[in-house]
């Protein structure tokens, strides 16, 4: 939904394989943030064109700057309940005008262990998450569930 050049923070960026690599190779200039240093460290020899810097989430600079879209994918349930709202409530003023954020999390409240990371997951429920998105300046604009099963939350800052 971003033209091509468009400016996307990725947080929890990883080592930037799948997204940021598809978001580059479609164009886009990428900004990346993750908590891991050896995640950043693999990213940064991945893509030496793209930004990114090693920092958490929810207290990241994000560059000092505003983007057209914003995207958080495997990232949001890993964080705890506070600091999920405390992130959401960051993104908003991270975006331009008609920018957009892309992020998943499960539709119903639930705690679990994840399978990749072995962290305790949290997901606040889609109520919840609307909610706090709303709160924040956000709107939900559409719902998908990939074929994983992973669901995402599509919205827009109008």
């Amino acid at each position: 939904m971003l033209p091509a050049g468009a400016s996307i923070l990725d947080i929890g960026c990883g080592h930037g394989v799948p997204i940021s690599a598809a978001l580059l190779e479609d164009g886009y200039v990428v900004y990346a943030v993750d908590a891991s240093p050896s995640l950043t460290s693999e990213f940064r020899r991945r893509f030496p064109g793209a930004q990114v810097v090693c920092e958490a989430a929810e207290d990241s600079s994000f560059f000092e700057k505003t983007f057209d879209g914003i995207i958080a994918i495997g990232l949001v349930f890993l964080l705890g309940a506070e600091t999920q709202r405390k992130l959401i409530r960051r993104i908003a003023p991270a975006l331009k005008k008609g920018g957009r954020f892309l992020f998943t999390a499960p539709t119903q409240r639930a705690r679990w262990r994840d399978m990749l990371t072995s962290r305790e997951s949290v997901s606040l429920g889609a109520e919840e998450y609307e909610r706090l998105l709303s709160e924040a300046g956000l709107r939900v604009e559409g719902e998908y569930t990939d074929e994983g099963e992973n669901h995402y939350y599509a919205c827009v800052k109008p």
